[in-house]
């Protein structure tokens, strides 16, 4: 699994981690193996949400003995984002998650309360050692602007956004910004949702031609096509240990120049749009 900084200074973070958005919706003991099978092959990136239903129960039933070496991600939601609240939520999510610090925590999007408030709960809460580093989720370019003028250069560890082959609307500001002012970029849905290149489509033709060249699978391609800039990294669910490995093994697959230009034709970065797409 190959890993790469978590922005500015920040740690070494394997570049597939595991999402678990819906997580809780399917069988639990199976949920847990994935993702204990995840972090057996180096996906140690957990990333998990307030919003996310019971997701962070079932997190803390698949670390538990092996906190040491994950990178645990959550995110507190908008309605909770004032200074209070942001320290309240994230103090919550730490008693759900049965740990003591996150190494990442995250605004999950913009919402009334001013960002002021939210940035001084998070280092609040950094300074009191309950998590090590903030970010955002779902920031546009002119967003991490403001956030920025807010928060001070070099305090924020990522901008989590969507990010699939048919969605690449972050690589007309958002990846630029990221990558001049050292922000990591965490891409979820990397697989769209629920629209997954069919395998009977041009592009689905092409994506399984690529992955019979490095003996890997389409999914894997996507992920290495996500990945390939320096400041990207994926965060794809898993709902059973064998999802689990296909997804990791795209950690050691790298793309030549020729199959990236290709996936670039076939996947066109479309005209900017007005709003950041988010789910």
């Amino acid at each position: 699994m190959k890993s790469k900084a978590f922005g500015k200074g920040g740690p070494n973070v394997s570049v597939i981690g595991q999402g678990t958005w819906y997580l809780d919706r399917g069988d639990r003991k199976q949920a847990v193996a994935a993702l204990r099978r995840g972090i057996e092959l180096g996906m140690t990136h957990i990333d998990t949400a307030e919003m996310y239903g019971d997701a962070e129960l079932v997190i803390a039933d698949a670390i538990a003995g092996r906190r040491d070496g994950l990178f645990l991600v959550s995110k507190v939601l908008p309605g909770n984002a004032s200074r209070r609240g942001t320290v309240i939520a994230c103090e919550r999510s730490l008693k759900r998650l049965k740990t003591d610090r996150l190494d990442c925590y995250l605004l999950h999007w913009r919402g009334s309360y001013p960002l002021a408030e939210t940035v001084a709960a998070f280092e609040e809460l950094r300074a009191a050692g309950k998590i090590r580093s903030w970010g955002v989720s779902n920031f546009d370019a002119g967003d991490l602007d403001e956030i920025v003028r807010v928060s001070g250069e070099g305090k924020i560890a990522c901008n989590q956004v969507l990010y699939h082959l048919k969605e690449r609307a972050i690589e007309h500001a958002v990846i630029p910004w990221c990558a001049k002012h050292g922000v990591a970029v965490v891409a979820y849905s990397p697989f769209g949702h629920n629209d997954f290149p069919a395998a009977a489509s041009p592009g689905g033709r092409l994506l399984q031609q690529i992955a019979d060249a490095h003996g890997a699978t389409p999914r894997q391609v996507a992920l290495g096509f996500l990945t390939r800039e320096t400041t990207v990294f994926a965060i794809p669910k898993a709902g059973s240990t064998e999802h689990a490995a296909e997804n990791a093994s795209a950690g050691s697959l790298t793309l030549g120049d020729s199959e990236i230009a290709a996936l670039d034709a076939a996947f066109p970065c479309r005209a900017k749009p007005r709003s950041l797409p988010m789910l």
